[in-house]
């Protein structure tokens, strides 16, 4: 696992130094790259997932244990940094950033590389139930109400219904139900198509590993011991979380080990949209990305060597 986080860092690192050779350009090409990925490379990956995967009761489980640890983490990040915020005097916007920070994590741009490489391609529809069958619709049904309620003068004040047809429309999740579909249907696609499938599917982690670096800005040492707690509760009270709910559900194996990891996995990038949107603390979010991603490289080898233990 070693040398594949060496690989990581490097493509992060290449995506961090463009980013400082094309500052005016980066944020606008790494949303081109993003959507290029949400819209046409993740979806045709699913498909190929699905397709290939037997549905079975993991797909209930691995989200319903996504959930659990999202939402404890949630209630956690909340007790701790809602009265914390009027001695350190935090700001609304400051507070909600780390709320979120703290609980939705990188589960598909650094989690589906990493779990594939620690437990193989079979294994890569764990960190896609994680993420689209619960973290993704937690984060814009409930984790845009918690940015609603913190954010800045002006920010927009989403209904439930709005974050619902979010939801629904993501192409990812409609990808896993065509894969799905072809999969109980026996439905076998041309070979030139799954071809193709397969060809834009394996562009998703390059470029999702890239994508993280054009995201991760140099760290503002004034948010290190604001965002200390924060940061514990994502890299360490996460993954045991994670581990103590899959278990609980009956989950073992590779089902059980992606759960560990996936809660194990750095802030979401998709963070700092959120503070954007709802006018949250925006150079707080790209803090919590670039740290909590790079103490990951220290947590996740820590984190699979005791998982294969057990």
């Amino acid at each position: 696992m070693s040398h594949t986080l060496l690989s990581f860092g490097f493509i992060i690192a290449a995506g961090i130094v463009f980013r400082r050779l094309n500052a005016a350009n980066a944020a606008t090409i790494r949303h081109s790259i993003n959507q290029c990925v949400f819209n046409v490379f993740l979806p045709a990956l699913c498909i190929t997932i699905f397709y290939k995967a037997k549905v079975d009761a993991e797909a209930l489980l691995v989200p319903l244990t996504a959930a659990i640890t999202i939402f404890i983490c949630l209630a956690g990040a909340s007790a701790i940094y809602i009265p914390l915020s009027k001695r350190i005097q935090l700001s609304r916007d400051e507070t909600g950033i780390l709320i979120i920070a703290s609980a939705f994590g990188n589960v598909t741009y650094l989690g589906l590389p990493i779990v594939t490489e620690l437990y193989g391609t079979a294994a890569a529809k764990y960190p896609i139930y994680y993420d689209l069958f619960a973290t993704t619709p937690i984060l814009w049904i409930v984790g845009a109400q918690i940015a609603g309620r913190f954010g800045g003068s002006g920010a927009a004040k989403p209904s439930v219904s709005d974050s619902v047809r979010t939801v629904v429309s993501l192409p990812p999740l409609w990808g896993c139900l065509t894969g799905a579909v072809f999969q109980t249907a026996a439905i076998a696609p041309p070979d030139f198509i799954m071809k193709a499938l397969q060809m834009l599917g394996g562009l998703v982690t390059p470029l999702m590993i890239f994508s993280v670096g054009l995201a991760i800005t140099l760290p503002t040492l004034k948010y290190a011991a604001a965002s200390s707690p924060a940061t514990l509760i994502k890299l360490v009270v996460s993954p045991l979380v994670g581990f103590a709910a899959a278990r609980f559900l009956g989950l073992d194996g590779t089902a059980l080990r992606s759960c560990a990891i996936e809660g194990a996995m750095p802030s979401m990038v998709l963070s700092l949209l959120i503070a954007d949107k709802f006018n949250l603390n925006v150079p707080l979010a790209a803090f919590m990305i670039a740290a909590t991603t790079a103490l990951s490289f220290a947590v996740l080898p820590a984190a699979a060597t005791l998982l294969s233990k057990i």
